[in-house]
C-alpha cells in the first residue's frame, strides 16, 4: 500500500502543499510542526507492513533530528518498507548508493534543516504562549541616562558603559532606533 504523511514544515507551515498530485491509499496528517506528540506519525508506523511505500515531501517532514532519521531508516530496512522523499528525489534505498562526500553533504544540509525547523516552530509556540522572545530590553531609566550622557558629549563610550552597563554596540543600536523614530 502507498501511504503519505505531512505536517507543518518551514516552507509549508499550514501543511497543505505537500504530496500534491500523488495517488495514495491513505494519508496521515499532523496538525503541528513540533517534535513532541507526533501521533499521526506513530499511527502510520503502527499500520505499515512489509512492502508498503511511504511518501514524505522531504526529510524535514519525517524527522526532527539525525538520530530520529537514522532510527526510521533502520526500521524501514528491517521491515522492508520503502520511504520516498519527494523534494530530495531519494528513497531509503538510494541514500545508500551515494558516495561518502555526497552523503556527508546531504546529512550536513539535513542537520541545518532540522535546526531551522525546530527553532521556527518553537519560537512560534513561545509567542503563542505570550513568552517574550530575545534579549530583554534595557530599563528606560538607564537608557535615558545613557542617552543624556552621550548627547552631552562629555563622556566617553567607556564611561557611559561603566555608569549604565550599556555596551557600545547596544547603545548604538538604541541610538539608531531613536533616530529612526522607533
Amino acid at each position: 500500500m502507498k501511504y503519505g504523511y505531512s505536517r507543518p514544515i518551514v516552507q509549508d507551515q499550514q501543511g497543505t502543499q505537500q504530496l500534491k498530485g500523488l495517488t495514495l491509499e491513505h494519508q496521515y496528517r499532523e496538525t503541528h510542526g513540533l517534535a513532541k506528540k507526533r501521533t499521526a506519525l506513530e499511527q502510520l508506523f503502527m499500520t505499515v507492513r512489509q512492502g508498503d511505500e511511504l511518501y514524505f515531501q522531504n526529510v524535514e517532514a519525517l524527522a526532527d533530528s539525525l538520530q530520529q532519521l537514522l532510527d526510521v531508516l533502520r526500521l524501514a530496512e528491517r521491515d522492508q518498507i520503502t520511504i520516498h522523499f519527494l523534494d530530495e528525489q531519494l528513497t531509503n534505498r538510494t541514500i545508500l548508493q551515494h558516495t561518502f562526500l555526497q552523503s556527508a553533504t546531504f546529512f550536513m544540509n539535513i542537520q541545518s534543516t532540522f535546526l531551522s525547523h525546530s527553532s521556527t516552530f518553537a519560537l512560534q509556540e513561545a509567542k503563542e504562549q505570550g513568552k517574550l522572545i530575545g534579549r530583554p530590553r534595557k530599563s528606560d531609566e538607564n537608557l535615558q541616562r545613557a542617552f543624556a550622557m552621550y548627547d552631552s558629549k562629555k563622556y566617553s563610550l567607556y564611561e557611559i558603559k561603566e555608569a549604565t552597563g550599556i555596551s557600545k554596540s547596544t547603545l548604538y543600536r538604541y541610538l539608531d532606533d531613536r533616530s529612526a523614530g522607533n
